[in-house]
């Protein structure tokens, strides 16, 4: 009896549904996409309704044919790719390129891998979305089209290797734009002043208010000592009372379960993974892992969404969990539902939660990898957390006057005290900035007309401060509330503008290169639309609507590609030759005595000769961390392995195999001398003995080194 065939992108995937489905069904895996536009050339035919020319890769074409293969013994054909626009095009391709339209076709789509979902999404199968096809399809072309046309031009006028993409030239335009804003923002100095105060009796212990300004309301601006010192010298003559007291009770809410930009978000920020490291780990707990007598199974919902809808099942055991583990006060009386607030939200798929809430991250640390059981945990508490009930805290506001000879003047002590702890109790969301919610100590018990003691005036000198620069997690922030970019964009948008070298991150915040800024600054002056966040976010809209039906994918190509097309021409008559300053190494040509400089080739940065073609002297280019290897003494250098992961190895490699996957520190512990690594956001500790410290005191000058550890 022929079985059914199903197939799906990876091998995980694929040994998670075998392990469901039975022996009935077949499971092959496509090992992503099998046909793709050629690398070789444009692949799209301008002239004839943009009519695409498909290839299947030399390295997929053994794929292909195993598909085929077990197609033939088939009696029908599952396509179980990805939910989303993707994962509805691989699925077209495979149909076509494996021609398996002699064979019952059926669209299978779950947003889970678990027994449960699976077999109920291949009770109710469906055919191929044309719809979402063709929209996927017009962004492979927009995009191939940016790529392909205007990647000579920079190619010719700036260096080989370069590329310009719809949403990464965006996303380095932002980058480009607040590192100006930095640049020529000029520092205003201003003062603030706090007053400590205590009862008129007892103890001396004293709590600060803030000088506000002029009691009739007036504010006040404090720009240099000058006018600080007169205040000061008013105030230190002024007599205090309570004025006014306000009590009231602020209730905060959780934050809504994770949607893609949301978990990079919050993996960066409490984790410290890049997006792409992120995604890469969260596809592993999709596609499943072996969980002891569980099995292969999923742990969460797939990870490529935009909504923050729950399936009614997920509620209903969440706030069975909590109700059972936290008790009834921390169960809200109905279940939360969240509303997007993401523009142009796309499928109605679910948000990223755990299949299973009883799945404790703890029960299961022991079958995850350390960064699996991080992601996990973190996925995990969001969606529990955001059943639960609010926090609630008192929130008490003091003003008082200082009476002065001629002025009253207002100050203003503020405390915030938790009551109700809430979801607070298991998980509350980082930010990028200060949390103006944090808790502040109470205040001490105070009446209206009471008279306080003035302890002591604390004037302070302040500067007011650029805007920061972009983290991975406010720039993916700023690009969702454009509407630049989907779901599935944003991990390889900022692999690839760092990868291009148009950007690089240092601290944890991404700077332009040199050569990011004259790419952008080409790119605006001959390209605007391309650059333009409106113009983009438009572009995505109109993606929506051909998945949606009310576009047709041709016209909103038409549409794109009339202009564009004029400013190709204009571009190629009039964008002016770039030349890069070449990056110096310090170093001389052992060969003919020239100086070494860095170059930039097919794979990345290397050093070479300057005389270059005369004298053709290269090695690697090596990104040294300024810390030596323990056991040979060679330089420790970042490395890439071939999945893109960053380490740190051993300069002496082959010879010595020496490697971290944490940062090393060039200073030395203070304690014996050992090789120091980061641990955590501002953390290190040693390799070598127990010394742990903070980040901000070790990066002081470095300890001298012992005597013995020298030798």
């Amino acid at each position: 009896m022929s079985r059914k065939l199903v197939i799906v992108e990876s091998p995980a995937k694929a040994k998670t549904l075998s392990r469901f489905l039975g022996s009935s069904y077949s499971v092959k895996a496509s090992l992503g996409h099998v046909r793709d536009l050629p690398k070789s050339q444009l692949g799209v035919d301008t002239e004839n309704d943009f009519t695409p020319k498909y290839v299947t890769p030399r390295a997929k074409q053994p794929v292909v044919r195993g598909i085929k293969e077990a197609a033939q013994k088939a009696s029908a054909v599952y396509l179980a790719t990805d939910p989303d626009r993707e994962g509805e095009a691989i699925a077209w391709h495979l149909a076509n390129a494996a021609d398996l339209q002699h064979l019952p076709l059926h669209r299978v789509v779950f947003h889970e891998i678990t027994e449960e979902a699976i077999k109920e999404a291949f009770h109710h199968t469906r055919d191929i979305d044309m719809r979402m096809v063709e929209a996927q399809q017009a962004r492979r072309i927009l995009d191939r089209l940016v790529g392909y046309k205007i990647s000579p031009l920079l190619w010719r006028n700036v260096r080989r290797g370069l590329s310009a993409g719809r949403v990464q030239s965006v996303a380095v335009k932002l980058i480009v734009e607040r590192e100006r804003e930095i640049e020529g923002f000029v520092p205003q100095e201003y003062w603030t002043i706090q007053a400590e105060l205590s009862k008129q009796s007892g103890t001396r212990t004293g709590f600060l208010a803030l000088l506000i300004g002029l009691a009739d309301g007036t504010k006040l601006q404090i720009p240099d000592q000058t006018g600080a010192d007169k205040l000061v010298s008013e105030l230190e003559k002024s007599h205090y009372h309570v004025s006014q007291i306000k009590v009231k009770e602020v209730s905060r809410n959780p934050a809504p379960p994770f949607i893609t930009s949301t978990l990079q978000q919050e993996a960066w920020r409490k984790l410290r993974f890049t997006a792409e490291r992120t995604m890469f780990i969260a596809q592993q707990l999709y596609e499943g892992l072996s969980i002891g007598q569980e099995g292969q199974t999923g742990l969460i919902t797939y990870m490529r969404t935009d909504s923050t809808k729950v399936a009614s099942s997920a509620l209903a055991e969440t706030r069975d969990y909590i109700g059972k583990k936290y008790g009834a006060e921390f169960l809200p009386a109905r279940p939360r539902m969240f509303t997007r607030k993401v523009k142009a939200a796309q499928e109605a798929h679910e948000a990223i939660r755990p299949t299973k809430t009883w799945r404790e991250p703890d029960l299961i640390k022991d079958f995850l990898t350390n960064d699996q059981y991080k992601l996990y945990s973190l996925i995990w508490k969001r969606m529990v957390a955001s059943q639960m009930a609010s926090s609630r805290a008192e929130s008490t506001t003091v003003d008082i006057e200082a009476r002065a000879s001629d002025k009253t003047y207002l100050l203003r002590a503020t405390s915030l005290v938790t009551k109700f702890p809430g979801f607070l109790i298991l998980y509350s969301e980082s930010r990028d900035e200060a949390d103006e919610e944090a808790e502040r100590p109470p205040l001490p018990p105070v009446t209206k007309g009471e008279a306080l003691k003035l302890l002591k005036l604390l004037p302070q000198q302040h500067f007011t401060q650029p805007p920061p620069r972009y983290t991975e997690a406010s720039l993916i922030k700023a690009l969702e509330e454009q509407g630049i970019g989907r779901p599935s964009t944003y991990a390889p948008t900022l692999s690839t503008i760092q990868e291009r070298g148009y950007v690089r991150r240092a601290e944890g915040r991404l700077h332009p290169e040199e050569l990011g800024v004259i790419v952008n600054d080409l790119l605006a002056k001959h390209f605007p639309d391309i650059v333009d966040v409106g113009f983009t976010a438009e572009m995505e809209e109109e993606l929506d609507d051909i998945a949606s039906g009310e576009r047709g994918w041709v016209p909103v190509l038409h549409g794109f590609y009339k202009p564009f097309e004029q400013d190709l021409l204009q571009a190629s008559q009039n964008m002016q030759k770039v030349k890069l300053a070449e990056e110096t190494t310090g170093e001389v040509c052992p060969q003919c005595g020239l100086p070494m400089v860095v170059k930039v080739g097919r794979f990345g940065k290397f050093i070479a000769c300057s005389g270059y073609p005369n004298c053709k002297t290269t090695r690697p280019y090596l990104v040294k961390t300024g810390a030596t290897c323990p056991e040979c003494g060679g330089d420790l250098i970042q490395r890439r392995s071939k999945k893109k992961r960053t380490f740190y190895g051993c300069s002496n490699y082959p010879r010595c195999k020496f490697t971290l996957n944490r940062r090393p520190l060039p200073q030395h512990c203070p304690q014996c001398g050992g090789l120091l690594v980061t641990s955590g956001k501002e953390r290190a500790n040693c390799l070598k003995c127990e010394f742990k410290g903070k980040l901000a005191d070790i990066q002081a000058p470095a300890v001298a080194e012992p005597a013995a550890a020298r030798t």
